[in-house]
């Protein structure tokens, strides 16, 4: 072997190195960003914790049957910073901001739900009706092992979660009672009047019912948000004639409470009045009592002057004045 090939070899080598150097020393540092989280595996296996999910506050939510079944590793999360992996070191990023989706999104299929603008479902009365609506959403930092490794399409499954709860809330809601024991809808025992009037009741129960959506697949639903409840075109006017013979009646029931209760506060007013009058009536006598009282205290003969002095008083301004005369 001449120099020639020595130099050629050595230039292999050398190009070798340089490339290993490239390839996998300085392209081995990575950057996490502040709103990313990342996950390393070392020869395909996640760095784990001595935990599982159940030891974390995200379990809380699961029914007691379902804690075995999504028992998952915790795994080491890495934060924002800079950082370096070896070639047999693999980097799994995942962005934890808040993301919204409209409710009637199908991952697998676009055109479904209207094109992804509108929900169906069917409520106690059998009433097809269409939901719209958003759905807010962010991947948990405190489950990336179910959103990475235990679930294959995390979204997909995360919504069909979202939408068989909806249904069967829709399915079966009806509206909560008023103080007096009645019901708070617009028309009792409507559906889509019930769920209408209550849109943020029922908001509020899809938010408690999904709690348990971290411990599940690794996302957390942050809000539902229903917007619009839209029965079809002929339920609606059905429930438009309805409506508006509730409120008829009930405008007529609150002109007539309020004039009864116009007309108590007069009664009120009146027994008030005459009470007064009855009372500056009795004020005078009461007085003159007072004043005889203390006269006769002072003696009978002043007691007896002061009724001569308001008889005289009285004959003068007297017209005719009648004496009984003893016989």
């Amino acid at each position: 072997m001449d120099w020639t090939e020595h130099i050629s070899v050595a230039g292999l080598m050398m190009g070798a190195m340089v490339w290993f150097g490239l390839r996998y020393v300085l392209g081995g540092f990575f950057t996490v960003d502040q709103n990313e989280r990342a996950v390393k595996t070392v020869f395909g296996r996640a760095q784990r914790l001595q935990a599982t999910t159940l030891d974390s506050p995200i379990a809380e939510s699961l029914r007691p049957d379902e804690r075995e079944r999504y028992k998952y590793p915790q795994v080491k999360v890495i934060g924002p910073g800079f950082y370096f992996k070896w070639p047999w070191e693999k980097i799994y990023k995942v962005s934890i901001a808040t993301e919204t989706l409209n409710m009637a999104y199908d991952p697998e299929d676009k055109n479904a739900n209207r094109g992804g603008t509108m929900l169906d479902a069917v409520t106690k009365d059998q009433l097809n009706t269409g939901l719209v609506g958003q759905l807010r959403f962010r991947i948990s930092d405190q489950n990336l092992y179910a959103y990475l490794f235990g679930v294959k399409r995390p979204i997909v499954h995360v919504m069909g979660y979202f939408v068989s709860i909806l249904r069967q809330r829709i399915a079966s809601f009806e509206a909560p009672l008023t103080e007096e024991g009645g019901v708070s809808s617009a028309v009792a025992g409507v559906s889509i009047n019930d769920l209408r009037k209550n849109l943020r009741l029922l908001n509020e129960v899809m938010d408690r019912d999904c709690a348990s959506a971290p411990a599940r697949y690794g996302i957390a639903l942050d809000a539902s948000l229903i917007t619009s409840i839209d029965p079809p075109g002929e339920v609606e006017s059905a429930l438009a004639a309805i409506n508006t013979a509730h409120n008829h009646v009930s405008s007529e029931v609150s002109l007539a409470q309020a004039s009864a209760d116009q007309k108590l506060v007069q009664s009120k007013r009146a027994v008030e009045i005459e009470t007064l009058n009855a009372q500056a009536e009795v004020e005078p006598l009461v007085q003159m009592a007072e004043q005889l009282s203390s006269l006769k205290q002072s003696g009978a003969k002043v007691l007896a002057a002061y009724v001569r002095n308001v008889r005289l008083s009285l004959f003068n301004k007297a017209q005719t004045a009648m004496l009984e005369v003893k016989k």
